[in-house]
């Protein structure tokens, strides 16, 4: 459960640097929902890659915030 959670804590740092570079370089407007989605999808791909311990995380569930 450990690594996974450090995981999560890698993954949303990741997220939230690819993000502000997309607003920063790319001229995108920062948004939650958009960060969201990109870190789902990441989260996705290291699953594929063999991060086991991210699959104990519900992350489709991580859309659904208000």
């Amino acid at each position: 459960m450990r690594k996974g959670v450090n995981n999560v804590i890698i993954l949303g740092a990741w997220t939230l640097w690819k993000t502000r570079n997309r607003c920063v370089f790319d001229g995108f407007s920062p948004s939650v929902q958009g960060a969201l989605n990109l870190f789902k999808d990441e989260a996705h791909c290291w699953c594929l890659a063999g991060a086991k311990n991210l699959q104990e995380f519900p992350l489709d569930r991580a859309g659904s915030i208000p």
